[in-house]
Parts: C-alpha cells; sequence; structure tokens
C-alpha cells in the first residue's frame, strides 16, 4: 500500500518543485504576465485617462447629439470659449478663457451657506424681509447692497426669447431658484452691466404689469422669501429676491410672452422685470428659475411639458450641453431613476435619498443614519457637499487610491489635490454615488477632479460644516449625465454619457 502511493507522491513533488523552478527562476515574462493582470484587475474600478484630455482648452467644439429638437436650448458654461458673455473689447486669447476657480469656489461657498440657511429651522425666517416703497414705485425699493461681488447661482447659462417682438436674453438655469427675472428699462435705481440690451418692456405689446392684489403677487413670497410690496404710484405688485452674499434684484412682477423655441410659446408668463439689479455676474440678463413652487418655468409650462425637464451639463466649459422640457423620447430605458423627495424645511428644492459611496468598487461603512439630515440636488451649486462623516471615508479612500501621485497645496475649500505635471496618462479612481429604489450612478472622470491646472488637480468633494446639514449633489458631478426631472412623476432620473 506505502509502496504504490510513492509515484503519486513523487510526482507530486516533482510538480511543486517544477511550479516553484517555473515561477521563481529566470522566466521573467511569465512573472511579467502575472504582474501586468493583478495590475489589470486593480484598475478595473479606475478611469485611465491621458492628462491633457482632462485640461481646459481655448476653443469651442460642436453642440452635443440631443441639443437641437424642439423644446430643447444649448446650455452654456459663461466661463468656457463657447460663451457669448465675452465683452467685445476683451481678448480672445486662450488666457481670455481661463477659469479663476478659487473665486468659482469662493462663489459657491456663499451659494452653500445660503441654501443651508435657508434648510436651516433655526434660521428659516432669515429670508422673510419686507420690501418697502416709496412714491417712486420701484425706485423706492429697499434693499441691503452689500459687497457687489457676482454669486455663484450658477455656471450654465440658455437662451430664451422675451416679448413682442421677440428679444433673446441669456438667463442662467437654476433649479435651486423659483422665479424667472431679467434686467428691465428704465433701470429705475440701477442694472449691471450685461451682454445684451437691457430688456425694454415699454418697446413689447404683450407686457403688462401686475396688479398687488392678485393671487399670483401673493404667491410671490414662496417663490423668493421676500413678501411682496404695492406701489403707491400704480398698485403694482414689486418682487425682491436677495441671494447669498447680498446680490439682489427687484422690481415690477409682470407678465409677458416667452418664447423658448418657435414651436414652443408660451403667453402670460409671469416674471420679474428688475429695476434694481445689483452684484449679479456680469453679462447675464437674468435667470431661469426652475425650482418647484408654483410661479416656477416649471409650473407654469406645466400644461406644455407636464412638468418634466433634463438637462445634460458638459465635461468641459469648451463643449455646450442641452436643456430639454417635456416627455423624453426614444432612450427612456437608458434613464434610471429614484424617488423624488421633499426636503420639509425649503420644499422648492429637489430631494434625492442618498444611501451610499463606492470608490474604486469598494461600498465605503457609511451609516445610513449620517445623510439623515437629506440630500438635495441642485444645478447652480459647484462643489458636491457632505457630511463630515461620509466626506472622511471618501478622502481617505481616494487618497489610498492615488497614493502614488504627489500632493499639491489644497485649493480654496478642496483639500485632496495633486500635481500631475510630466504625467502623461493618469489613473484615476471610479467614484458612484447610490441613491434610493436601488439606483447606482458612476461619475464621468469630469465629475471626480476639479482640474485647475497641470499642477493643482482636486478631488471634487468637500466636507459640510455639519453632520447636521443637508447634503448637497452639484454639478461637477453631474457632468456627462442626463439628469432628468419628473416632477408630476415624482421622481430624478440618471443616464450615463449623455453629452461629451
Amino acid at each position: 500500500m506505502a509502496s504504490s502511493s510513492n509515484p503519486f507522491l513523487f510526482a507530486f513533488i516533482s510538480l511543486v518543485f517544477f511550479f516553484y523552478f517555473f515561477v521563481f527562476s529566470e522566466n521573467k515574462s511569465f512573472v511579467s504576465a502575472i504582474r501586468e493582470e493583478v495590475s489589470e484587475l486593480q484598475l478595473t474600478h479606475h478611469h485611465h485617462v491621458p492628462l491633457t484630455s482632462l485640461l481646459p482648452s481655448s476653443s469651442c467644439n460642436s453642440p452635443p447629439l440631443g441639443a437641437n429638437r424642439n423644446g430643447s436650448l444649448e446650455v452654456v458654461h459663461k466661463h468656457g470659449p463657447c460663451s457669448k458673455l465675452k465683452q467685445p473689447s476683451s481678448s480672445s486669447s486662450p488666457s481670455s478663457f481661463i477659469i479663476q476657480h478659487s473665486e468659482i469656489l469662493k462663489q459657491d461657498e456663499a451659494r452653500v451657506r445660503a441654501i443651508q440657511s435657508k434648510l436651516s429651522k433655526t434660521r428659516q425666517n432669515h429670508h422673510q424681509e419686507q420690501v418697502e416703497t416709496s412714491n417712486k414705485g420701484a425706485g423706492g425699493t429697499q434693499l441691503p447692497a452689500k459687497s457687489g461681488i457676482p454669486l455663484g447661482v450658477g455656471n450654465y447659462y440658455v437662451t430664451v426669447g422675451l416679448g413682442s417682438p421677440k428679444r433673446d436674453l441669456f438667463l442662467v438655469f437654476d433649479t435651486g431658484s423659483d422665479l424667472t427675472w431679467t434686467q428691465c428699462k428704465p433701470c429705475v435705481r440701477s442694472c449691471y452691466s450685461q451682454k445684451q440690451p437691457i430688456f425694454d418692456p415699454s418697446q413689447s405689446s404683450s407686457y403688462s404689469n401686475i396688479s398687488c392684489s392678485s393671487s399670483q403677487c401673493s404667491q410671490l413670497v414662496s417663490a423668493t422669501g421676500i413678501k411682496p410690496a404695492c406701489s403707491k404710484a400704480t398698485r403694482a405688485c414689486i418682487y425682491g429676491i436677495q441671494y447669498g452674499d447680498g446680490s439682489f434684484s427687484a422690481g415690477f412682477f409682470a407678465k409677458e410672452k416667452l418664447t423658448v423655441s418657435p414651436t414652443d410659446v408660451f403667453d402670460n408668463f409671469f416674471f420679474g422685470c428688475g429695476q434694481y439689479n445689483q452684484g449679479l455676474f456680469r453679462g447675464i440678463a437674468g435667470l431661469l428659475g426652475l425650482g418647484r413652487t408654483v410661479l416656477s418655468f416649471t409650473e407654469q409650462t406645466a400644461g406644455k411639458y407636464g412638468k418634466m425637464f433634463s438637462y445634460c451639463l458638459p465635461s468641459s466649459p469648451s463643449t455646450v450641453g442641452y436643456i430639454a422640457f417635456g416627455g423624453r423620447k426614444g432612450s427612456s430605458g437608458n434613464v434610471k431613476f429614484t424617488p423624488l423627495t421633499s426636503i420639509s424645511r425649503g420644499s422648492s428644492f429637489y430631494g434625492l435619498d442618498f444611501t451610499g459611496i463606492t470608490v474604486a468598487g469598494m461600498n465605503l461603512q457609511i451609516s445610513a443614519s449620517v445623510f439623515s439630515s437629506g440630500t438635495i440636488i441642485d444645478s447652480g451649486t459647484v462643489i458636491t457637499r457632505l457630511p463630515p462623516a461620509a466626506y472622511g471615508p471618501l478622502r481617505d479612500s481616494f487618497q489610498k487610491k492615488m497614493s502614488r501621485y504627489p500632493k499639491a497645496d489644497p485649493l480654496s475649500i478642496l483639500d485632496t489635490c495633486y500635481n500631475l505635471k510630466g504625467y502623461n496618462n493618469v489613473d484615476i479612481p471610479t467614484i458612484s454615488l447610490s441613491f434610493g429604489g436601488g439606483v447606482t450612478v458612476e461619475l464621468d472622470v469630469t465629475g471626480v477632479l476639479l482640474v485647475a491646472r497641470e499642477e493643482k488637480v482636486c478631488l471634487a468633494f468637500a466636507a459640510n460644516k455639519d453632520n447636521g446639514d443637508v447634503a448637497i449633489i452639484g454639478n461637477q458631478q453631474q457632468k456627462t449625465l442626463e439628469v432628468a426631472y419628473d416632477v408630476a412623476g415624482k421622481k430624478i432620473g440618471f443616464r450615463p454619457r449623455a453629452c461629451k
């Protein structure tokens, strides 16, 4: 019995010896192949990209597919080479398109503070300010004039038509705001500089002011957070809206013909005709409010668009995206929908059930209670804000995966930055966000990083001041995703790679 087992024992010992000799001998090609395979497995959950593809371009690329059907508009980054906001006297050199990231992040922080203030129970009455008027009408509107620094209400604008005859206007679109408004002549108190001629209601046959006794005037407080006032001279309703840094607009609440496309024209659209405007970013005429209150664009156009819209923000300021209104056609099966929730302390915002974060294929161990204060998705906020208890694990995991690259100093609110100068290609760990209904969305590499220059490439997430603050999904993380808002159906969807 013992002797019969010896051949098997000898064969086993020989196999072990052969394997040991083959692997650990000078057969380096085999060892290299094994190492390469392991390396490939490790990079499965990484973006392997040329560094040059992440750097800003000075030229504008052609529009993406999906931006040319009825009910849709081009979305343009106001700082990029596709922007029409550059003043004629300014330089057309590539340096004229350099984005001042530190200033954008400063403005972004001001916006986030304003949002958190609005959503905070202890400060929810902060914006309930009374607009006072005198016999001067809109000229007597009193709002505090502070620094005049442009507020980052949003970096992306669209072009819509207003009036009869139609006048094209550049408006920032903002899911965190409700009232649509634009600067108007005669600018009774003041107007800031804008690229296009300021809208003149006296030259439009379809313009009319709203009476302060109308139901629409009384609805303004839900859209602006400020009680409307009444002109003593004309009994016209006067609106006022103020933003986080002291920027504001005030003027006549009116109705006018709004044109989205030749086939999509809305008579009697309620908007603010600003006679006293200060501090908003230069060049833009005003704002298109896509929030959830009755005076928002979403609600006012519900008869045509069914309270549905979707947008895709481009990967780079050198490319344009799109925003489309109404029901989706053709590719709805590719959209993953998560339930729309309400943030009780600020019902105008679009809420989501945020459930988790994955880095390089590994789900982070974050308690569900960390997101108990709620989460909103916002087109105007740039950088996603997370509770500190969620941001910490994300940052630590990302840093481990990026340990091969040299660190760089922080950039404003971004504390995890790298110097990638000299690298031809880089490997960036994937990041996915999970939401209610089993929806997981993998971010584009441009949604993971904010690239100021080769020497300053940063993780594009930041921590809130407090774990009790609401999490905010910013527009940096939404890049190249189609984000579909079905307000009537109470859901929000995501489709990857919808634009470049």
